[in-house]
């Protein structure tokens, strides 16, 4: 089992303030976890092999194209003020 001062050195490193009660508390949890993970130690992993997500993960993309509606066309000619295929704007940044 952990003793008091482990704990305290934990909390310490997780910037955690506890009483004496919860020293007692967590020195029985902390315990057990720590026999939990050396468990896990025994284990042989040795041919698994090492993932960083447990479901195969891939992007799914689509090829880049130019998807012309036609409303571009509408749009430049609503437009109140504009300049070759571009729709002039007030400037908003002043020097």
């Amino acid at each position: 089992m952990l003793s008091k001062e482990e704990v305290k050195h934990i909390a310490k490193l997780a910037r955690l303030g506890l009483s004496e009660e919860e020293i007692t508390k967590f020195r029985k949890e902390l315990s057990s976890i720590f026999d939990y993970v050396e468990k896990l130690k025994e284990v042989d992993v040795s041919k698994v092999k090492a993932t960083s997500h447990a479901v195969k993960v891939e992007n799914i993309t689509r090829k880049d194209e130019d998807r012309k509606s036609g409303i571009e066309k509408k749009l430049m000619e609503l437009a109140p003020d504009k300049e070759r295929n571009f729709v002039k704007v007030k400037p908003i940044l002043i020097n």
